[in-house]
């Protein structure tokens, strides 16, 4: 289990409601299902509607296609949620 830190960008950070906030969590799917049910029953639709459309760094690390249930989190970790940016 690894303690570290989630950043949104963009339009995640604006449908999160905040820059940051920690995770608790084994692998990002876990991290990503946490910060999902967190907002569950208060607007969690747009947050979710971001977070499924965004890409993730782990550690600088692009996931890419890696099943999110595949990577692991560390303590101290840092995802970065980037959602699709427009205009190249």
């Amino acid at each position: 289990m690894g303690r570290g830190t989630m950043r949104y960008w963009a339009a995640a950070k604006a449908a999160a409601g905040t820059h940051e906030e920690p995770y608790d969590a084994a692998t990002l799917a876990d991290a990503v299902a946490a910060a999902l049910a967190a907002r569950a029953g208060r607007d969690g639709g747009e947050f979710e509607r971001v977070v499924r459309r965004s890409s993730f760094l782990v550690d600088g690390d692009p996931v890419g296609s890696r099943p999110h249930a595949s990577v692991a989190l560390r303590d101290g970790g840092v995802v970065e949620v980037l959602p699709p940016f427009a205009g190249g």
